[in-house]
Formats: C-alpha cells, sequence, structure tokens
C-alpha cells in the first residue's frame, strides 16, 4: 500500500504522474469535506505537497497525526509553520537554487521598466500618440546609480552579480555583515538614503513585515525607485502607494503584494508603476526545475527518511 500524499494547491502532469507513482494522492481542492476527510483518512497522510502561498493550515497540520514530510513549491515557505513542523519531527523542504536567476532576471526587467518608463511609452504608442503628440519626455539611465539589495541570500547575491553590468555601486542589508565585495549598511533607512533603486528579496514572514515602511521610502525619495521581488508583506503597502500617489517615492517596479492576487486599485492609475502578478519564477524552464525538485525532495524522503534541500528550521532533523 503506498503512504499517502495531501497535495495543497496545484501540480503540473508531469509532477502528478511522479506523485502517483509512488504515493496515494488526494487533491484538498477536488474534496468536497475536508474535515470529514481528515477525521476519516488523516492518519493515512504521511505527506504534504504545497507552495509558498497555500502552505499547509494548523487544521490539515492537526488532522495527519502521521505527517512526516512537506514538500514546499517556491524558495519562500513562511505559510507553513516550521516551528510546529520542527517539534513534531516533520521536514519541510522547498526549491531554492533552481529560481534563482529568473527572479534575479525579473528584478533586473523591473529596474529597466522604472528606468525607461516601459509601460507608458508601450501605451503611447498603442494609443497612437506618438504620431499626434510627438516624442514622449525623456527616461533614466540605470547606468551608474547606486543599488541597494534588502536581502543577500541566494538571489540577493545573484541580482548584485547581474547588476554589475550597470557600472553603478552596489550596497547592502542584511541581518548580519557578509564576506563579499559589496558595502554593507546596518541601518536599512540610511542605506535607502544613499540609494537611487532599493530591491527587495528578503523572505517574507513576522521578522520582515513592514521592514520597509514609512520612514525607509522617505529616505529612498522623490528620485528613488523601489524594486519587490520578495514578498508584498515585507512592504507597507499603504505608505508606499500614498508616496507614490503625492510624489515622496518616485517609482516602483512590484511583482508581489500584500493580499495577493488583490492589488490596491490605486496603483492601476499611476504611470510610475510597473505592476506583475507574481511571475519572477514563472517561466517553463525554472518551473520545471522546482515541480522537479518537490518530487525529488519526496522521493528522497521515502528512500531514506531525509530531503535533498531542508528548510533550515527542519535541518537538524
Amino acid at each position: 500500500m503506498k503512504p499517502g500524499l495531501l497535495l495543497i494547491g496545484g501540480a503540473t502532469p508531469r509532477m502528478m504522474d511522479r506523485f502517483r507513482a509512488e504515493f496515494d494522492v488526494h487533491v484538498v481542492k477536488d474534496i468536497p469535506d475536508l474535515p470529514a476527510f481528515l477525521a476519516k483518512q488523516g492518519d493515512s497522510i504521511t505527506a504534504v505537497a504545497t507552495n509558498g502561498h497555500d502552505g499547509v493550515k494548523p487544521e490539515i497540520m492537526a488532522g495527519c497525526p502521521n505527517l512526516k514530510v512537506v514538500s514546499c513549491y517556491g524558495v519562500g515557505y513562511d505559510a507553513i509553520d516550521t516551528a510546529t513542523c520542527a517539534a513534531r519531527g516533520i521536514k519541510v523542504s522547498h526549491t531554492p537554487n533552481v529560481l534563482n536567476d529568473d527572479v534575479a532576471n525579473t528584478a533586473l526587467l523591473l529596474i529597466l521598466a522604472a528606468a525607461r518608463d516601459l509601460v507608458f511609452n508601450d501605451g503611447y504608442v498603442r494609443a497612437g500618440r506618438w504620431a499626434s503628440e510627438g516624442n514622449t519626455p525623456l527616461t533614466r539611465s540605470p547606468e551608474g546609480k547606486t543599488f541597494a539589495i534588502l536581502g543577500l541570500g541566494r538571489i540577493g547575491e545573484r541580482i548584485a552579480q547581474k547588476l554589475e553590468q550597470f557600472n553603478g555601486k552596489i550596497i547592502y542589508h542584511t541581518r548580519t555583515k557578509k564576506d563579499v565585495a559589496y558595502e554593507y549598511y546596518d541601518d536599512l533607512t540610511r542605506m535607502a538614503q544613499d540609494s537611487d533603486y532599493l530591491i527587495v528579496i528578503t523572505p517574507g514572514g513576522a521578522a520582515t513585515n513592514k521592514l520597509v515602511n514609512r520612514a525607509v521610502i522617505d529616505a529612498l525619495g522623490p528620485q528613488g525607485t523601489l524594486i519587490n521581488v520578495a514578498r508584498g508583506s515585507v512592504v507597507d503597502e499603504a505608505e508606499m502607494v500614498a508616496a507614490l500617489q503625492d510624489g515622496r517615492l518616485g517609482w516602483a517596479g512590484l511583482d508581489v503584494f500584500e493580499k495577493e492576487p488583490h492589488v490596491p486599485e490605486a496603483l492601476f492609475a499611476l504611470h510610475n508603476v510597473t505592476l506583475l502578478p507574481h511571475v519572477a519564477s514563472a517561466t517553463h524552464e525554472t518551473r520545471q526545475a522546482m515541480g522537479d525538485l518537490v518530487c525529488d525532495n519526496l522521493s528522497q524522503f521515502l528512500k531514506d527518511g531525509k530531503v535533498l534541500t531542508s528548510v533550515p528550521e527542519t535541518a537538524h532533523l
């Protein structure tokens, strides 16, 4: 008899084939009465496959007393209660590294879109305004600017490497100084004040909630650009919107929002904002690699009780 796997969220056909080869798969969205299912079959579930957005709700954790492993599709896992998992001996894995390049590329995409007013210029041409009104205003070059990175983990370092092509200065802020060539700031507000672009790529969760607050936004200022490819929760969204509206913040490039998929409607009318629907890692190549790693972690667990890419909180298990 195959062990039980509870799938929370979606999965590609390639992932489903691998899941079904090794597990008895139960898809949450296809279960009409989840509490009843957990009461009747919850003790058969030893594995959960989920994603960084849906995570594993407390009632599911409680309803699966024999849960041993959670495999997360995504590098972020703040929707998973890793403290409870660690206390129960449940291993949690995620999908780091395989998405570094595409997330970093998206950060650069947003930097260039903001600097060169890409969305406005595209709309200007499509509306026929070029022929009737002439050329659009000059934009800004990212060359030689100061790029501040909030969170210099794997993706942050890859962003920094790619930013070197702009021949500017790279500075960073993390909880602890790293052994890198870039200049370290122990004060986020002071770093924002000294930067042209503030790129947010720190994990979500309680520790970073609204870390980019009004003081940081005001320090970045009317000539500054905020880029967020991390989590919407890291930025005080209401303060950011107000600053963009009244000119205290110059521009923003946003891939993530506080209450996805809901985006503040006030942003829709602003020409100084580029909006993406949380797609930084959404390429065929990267998403396949992420899916493969989700499956590889579960397969490894079945082999020897370990996972390939554990989150730090459960790495000791």
